[in-house]
């Protein structure tokens, strides 16, 4: 099969390519702004350079996509969290770029990369399945833009019926493995605190509630191959068990769980995000207490799908990234340095402005 991945050098799709190395049965083509070096898992995929946040990225796209049995649409921003307009375009204006170009080129299939932050709040300790309503939550433009780029698909099935593109939507919990622990906490920690400060933290003040879905990047990559080697439509959730709970979250860490409730800690997040003290915004905190937890029984019973990586395990494997500055050879997994970031907030801008973070 020809399989075109956008966004392939992320985290996802770094698990998705070393799956695919090791089948090496697929002529894989990758799409993303910054080509990694031929390196790796990097080695053997032909790389094209498109920014998916340009007016023309669909008609860089056509060329690529032309002739390819699958598409994987995986490219999505993180950062700037202060450009919501930027992220806009990136998730929303690519997809819609991708799904124009897969029209134009009638490729075989379109596999979408959605997300958990897709779905309208949950109610606590409820699993829902792929019906509940896709309206994100308010608060996260993360979520939103979710939210939007799946309208989008379904204006399109609406529109097209029977006769466009088959598209397959991925929503898994949040994604989580050791070759991505430099990119994670590059988005998420401020430039001025050493990762090696996180593994060692001996309190974790956090809302007894939390209760999120989590899953390990390459049980996400086998759902993904999985559903482009039988050619799957509709939406699938992804999850690993147990649902990750605060006190798994202390354990892990070997940490003293210590109960802040949830509104104190959006108003310190978002305070601390305002005045510029870390990069991420309230909504990625309002959507870890909200979104639902989810079922999984779709994916088991038509991709024959099965987390190799319980919850914890995965946390596990990410800490234990985090403790050994676990990188990867893509720039947006490269290994995080405190000093590259602090030169680039006085020469580039914060990570949280510019435009290439």
């Amino acid at each position: 099969m020809r399989i075109v991945v956008t966004g392939a050098s992320g985290n996802v799709g770094t698990a998705l390519l070393r799956r695919l190395t090791r089948l090496g049965v697929h002529d894989v083509v990758g799409v993303v702004r910054r080509p990694p070096r031929p390196v790796g898992v990097y080695e053997h995929v032909r790389w094209h350079s498109i920014d998916l946040a340009a007016d023309d990225a669909a008609a860089q796209l056509r060329p690529v996509f032309d002739g390819a049995d699958a598409v994987v649409h995986l490219a999505w921003g993180f950062q700037p969290t202060r450009n919501v307009d930027y992220l806009h375009r990136v998730g929303v204006g690519g997809t819609t770029a991708v799904l124009d170009a897969a029209d134009a080129t009638s490729v075989g299939q379109l596999l979408h990369m959605s997300s958990v932050g897709t779905y309208a709040a949950g109610r606590y300790g409820q699993r829902i399945d792929e019906s509940w309503p896709t309206s994100g939550i308010p608060s996260s433009p993360y979520s939103r833009h979710k939210s939007e780029a799946e309208a989008v698909l379904d204006e399109y099935e609406s529109d097209r019926g029977e006769g466009g593109v088959p598209i397959a939507r991925m929503r898994p919990g949040f994604i989580v493995q050791r070759a991505a622990a430099s990119g994670l906490m590059r988005y998420a920690l401020p430039g001025f605190l050493p990762t090696l400060a996180v593994p060692l933290l001996p309190v974790l003040p956090v809302d007894r509630a939390l209760c999120i879905p989590l899953v390990h990047a390459d049980d996400v990559a086998a759902a993904v191959l999985s559903a482009v080697e039988r050619k799957a439509t509709g939406a699938f959730n992804l999850a690993a068990d147990p649902p990750l709970t605060r006190d798994g979250v202390a354990k892990v860490m070997h940490a003293k769980p210590i109960h802040i409730p949830s509104g104190l800690l959006g108003t310190l997040v978002d305070l601390s995000w305002r005045t510029r003290v870390q990069p991420i915004d309230r909504g990625w905190l309002d959507m870890a207490f909200t979104v639902p937890l989810l079922n999984c029984a779709r994916a088991r019973a038509e991709l024959d799908w099965r987390p190799q990586w319980s919850s914890m395990a995965a946390l596990s494997d990410v800490l234990t990234g985090v403790a050994q500055q676990a990188y990867a050879e893509s720039p947006p997994l490269r290994r995080r340095s405190m000093l590259e970031q602090l030169r680039r907030d006085l020469t580039d801008g914060q990570l949280t402005t510019r435009h290439l973070p």
